[in-house]
């Protein structure tokens, strides 16, 4: 084994230059497969993050138009939630699936008012249980709870954009807790504040149900979201949804199977779909990856060839002294592994280093267009990539080496002594 060792690196030590710079291919082509697979890591590590506060488990359901005559009525017709989908959602046929439920109205284009200062935001009427079911990033004060509800307060939860652009700067989330605004022509007190993503934007405004319910005369929700439990697949949450669409859309006389009447945004489905696409852009970066090293495993392969023919003259001598065709194919394949071995693990050094960058510089939050952000979230790869990128350069050397190999096993001592 020494004295293989010893033959490597006298073969490299006499091509340094053909040697480093074919070798910083294979470092650079493992390098960029390191740097895409910690950027996807981090990219599924911030979706993930983003969504760990919500609830995993819940469905909304939204009004839509019909796509097809039933019972002599027309397609295109408008499906209205009135009060009756609300019971039949909390009704005994749904009891064992269905947990909590929150009917949601809102109103749009209002326009809020604090000392000649007016934005514009929509308006959602809604019970203490929605925050329960799609949680608000609450950065001061409190949500809508039962008693704004039930005494049909005059209180709001607005955005922090809002709020910002309300006072002007000059009053920060907690300084704005208790203080009034004007909507309406109506005095409304902030008891919370919340911050909303990029998705959002400036964010919705948040007042109990039953006060937008009475000052609007709004007697029907606009929709319904719901909490459930016992749906742990992908197909027994479309079943469901397929029983639960028919109940609702028989009552309203539109087609059971009438997907366009009814529009249901399941969390849990689009968190599995999620999970799913991923998958395809991780798959997506290794194939990547692997053809940005491909190109140094071909130039390894190249070298090998030259070694190869240079070596020729002495493979032949070894031949002729009795050494085996396997000792040769050895020898070539051992050589092409070291340096993609060595070269490799270099790149991929610079790779997690270059992740710990990416970590420093990209993992945090960045402010955009007023608003908070994180492009990455622990953008890095664990011990399972070292071990397959290990799995991979082993392979990669193997493979650049064999065709060399090969060639070099089958020189024939004669025809090898003749050589120039």
């Amino acid at each position: 084994m020494r004295d293989l060792f010893v033959e490597i690196w006298e073969s490299i030590r006499r091509n340094k230059l053909r040697t480093c710079l074919t070798g910083f291919a294979v470092a650079w082509g493992i390098f960029m497969l390191i740097i895409l697979l910690g950027a996807g890591n981090g990219l599924k590590n911030n979706v993930r993050s983003s969504i760990s506060d919500a609830q995993l488990n819940y469905m909304t359901v939204y009004p839509g138009f019909t796509s097809k005559p039933y019972e002599g009525l027309k397609q295109g017709r408008y499906i209205e939630l009135d009060a009756k989908d609300l019971e039949l959602t909390k009704g005994k046929q749904f009891a064992s699936t269905i947990d909590e439920v929150a009917p949601v109205v809102h109103t749009s284009g209002v326009s809020l008012v604090h000392d000649r200062r007016h934005v514009s935001t929509d308006l959602m009427g809604v019970t203490s249980l929605y925050n329960q079911i799609r949680p608000q990033k609450l950065v001061a004060g409190r949500f809508i709870n039962a008693n704004d509800e039930a005494q049909k307060r005059k209180s709001i939860v607005l955005s922090l954009s809002h709020v910002e652009r309300l006072f002007d700067g000059k009053v920060d989330a907690k300084g704005a807790i208790g203080r009034k605004v004007i909507l309406d022509g109506l005095a409304y007190t902030i008891v919370g504040v919340y911050k909303t993503d990029m998705s959002m934007m400036t964010g919705d405004s948040y007042i109990a149900y039953s006060t937008l319910e009475s000052i609007y005369a709004k007697g029907k929700p606009d929709l319904l979201s719901f909490t459930f439990h016992g749906l742990e697949s992908e197909q027994a949450n479309e079943q469901f949804e397929d029983r639960y669409r028919a109940v609702i859309n028989r009552h309203h006389r539109a087609a059971p199977d009438d997907r366009r009447a009814l529009w249901i945004s399941n969390s849990f489905t689009r968190s599995l779909q999620m999970d799913k696409g991923m998958n395809i852009i991780t798959v997506a970066l290794w194939i990547v990856g692997l053809f940005t090293l491909l190109s140094g495993i071909v130039g390894v392969s190249n070298i090998m060839l030259i070694t190869v023919k240079e070596r020729t003259h002495e493979f032949g001598i070894r031949k002729a002294i009795g050494a085996s065709p396997w000792s040769v194919v050895k020898l070539i394949i051992a050589e092409s592994v070291s340096i993609t071995a060595f070269f490799g693990y270099i790149g991929m050094l610079m790779g997690m280093l270059g992740c710990e960058y990416l970590k420093v510089k990209l993992g945090g939050p960045m402010e955009v267009m007023g608003e908070s952000f994180t492009a990455f979230k622990d953008p890095t790869v664990g011990l399972d990539v070292a071990i397959e990128a290990t799995l991979v350069l082993i392979i990669a050397g193997t493979l650049a080496g064999l065709v060399p190999a090969i060639k070099a096993g089958r020189v024939r001592p004669i025809e090898a002594l003749r050589a120039d």
